[in-house]
């Protein structure tokens, strides 16, 4: 969340950076509410001073008749600061509710636009190979057994789906590759629970509950099923003050993701480019704020080079401010090159998407870091895709499918499958 100094400070600054952002938070309507908190505020930490000194004179009273006013207005006190602090409870959590709405700063070199139309394209990586009748994943994979999406259906519904045989030999070759690589980069792997509590989800920006979300919510509890473990990492240190010796974290969190797709079906949702269940390997960093922009570029560069590795064709994007979510300051998405989008006629589909969220979520799970002066300031988290196994096994098979139908495995993934040819 935003720091409510900068906004009382800034308001015409968060108003300019909300429209750019499509944002419908209400700065004037949080700046009244901020201004009638304060205000009881106030006038309870007023009353809970004359209460003190109220009781420290009861100490010293020594007849009935010092004692007698003194609880009569102990009395009149207590009765006051109840009400006056459920006053202040509501106006706080309304203002705590109005707060999470504010969307994090933007980075002054982002590009401005209204949606993801106005995206800019900075380069292009590798060359497209051009097939005379190219098959889209669905078609390669029914022709050599590797993804069954109609028991996946008829088991748990549509969306879901089965990989087998050498499909779910590349699901755990895609992970092992992407983990000995960011190990290699001084990552430490984890793998996280699959659920978080609602709290976490709305420290790291997500609503979990609501006609937004895409997030399945675990009925009568408090949890729900993660879409990425950015969740599960982010909260992992909650309430913890960080040495600042130990900048940066970085790990490389492994986890099931599980998404609703409310809305997503569509003629660009084919086979495993929008599903409800996948495997992958993310990238999350907690770092001191100064070292967050370059952090930024090297988990991008890490992304950029796994798909090198695996050689597949991609550009990388520049996410203009109205396509940001809410915790995010600066993005960058990788789309790779994918034959069964543009109806068919080939297309771009994201793979990765790399964000610098500053302290946004650090200041909603309450995750500081001890300076050198005895001074704590809340941590930047930074999160990447590393390999998200279903549009990284599209991209794969998609582009190293050869004419005859067959599909070459890249160098780089034949030690983790132990075969270099499908078909």
């Amino acid at each position: 969340m935003l720091d409510p100094k900068y906004i009382r400070e800034h308001p015409d600054e968060v108003r300019e950076n909300c429209r750019r952002r499509n944002s419908t938070a209400d700065v004037d309507a949080w700046l009244a509410l901020d201004s009638r908190r304060l205000k009881v505020l106030q006038e309870v930490e007023a009353l809970r001073a004359e209460r003190n000194a109220v009781a420290d004179s009861m100490k010293n009273a020594k007849t009935a008749e010092e004692r007698n006013p003194l609880i009569t207005r102990g009395k009149a006190l207590k009765d006051e600061l109840a009400v006056k602090e459920a006053r202040l409870a509501d106006l706080e959590s309304e203002w705590k509710t109005l707060l999470l709405t504010f969307p994090n700063r933007t980075h002054p070199d982002a590009p401005i636009g209204k949606d993801d139309t106005q995206n800019v394209e900075i380069r292009r990586v590798g060359e497209i190979k051009r097939l005379s009748h190219p098959l889209d994943h669905v078609q390669l994979a029914e022709k050599h057994g590797l993804i069954d999406f109609v028991r996946g259906a008829k088991v748990a519904g549509a969306k879901f789906y089965y990989l087998k045989g050498k499909g779910a030999l590349l699901e755990q070759a895609l992970v092992k590759f992407a983990l000995d690589y960011l190990v290699g980069e001084g990552f430490v792997p984890i793998s996280t629970p699959d659920v978080a509590k609602d709290e976490i989800l709305i420290g790291t920006g997500y609503n979990p509950r609501g006609p937004e979300t895409q997030i399945y919510s675990i009925e009568n509890s408090d949890l729900s099923l993660i879409g990425t473990s950015e969740i599960t990492i982010g909260g992992y240190h909650k309430d913890e003050i960080l040495d600042a010796a130990d900048m940066p974290l970085k790990y490389a969190g492994i986890s099931h993701c599980y998404r609703t797709e409310a809305g997503a079906y569509g003629k660009e949702s084919y086979g495993l480019y929008r599903v409800h269940q996948f495997s992958k390997v993310e990238q999350f960093v907690i770092c001191a704020p100064e070292q967050s922009e370059a952090l930024l570029l090297e988990i991008q560069r890490n992304s950029e080079n796994l798909f090198k590795a695996l050689e597949i064709p991609f550009r990388v994007i520049e996410i203009c401010t109205g396509d940001f979510g809410n915790p995010h300051y600066r993005k960058y998405d990788i789309e790779a090159w994918m034959w069964g989008r543009g109806g068919g006629k080939g297309d771009w589909g994201e793979v990765t998407s790399a964000s610098n969220c500053t302290d946004y979520q650090a200041r909603r799970l309450n995750i500081r870091l001890k300076t050198g002066d005895g001074e704590s300031v809340y941590v930047h988290t930074l999160n990447n895709t590393a390999i998200a196994v279903s549009r990284a096994l599209i991209a794969l098979l998609e582009n190293h499918q050869q004419e005859d139908g067959s599909i070459k495995i890249p160098a780089a993934l034949v030690p983790y499958c132990g075969f270099d040819k499908i078909g």
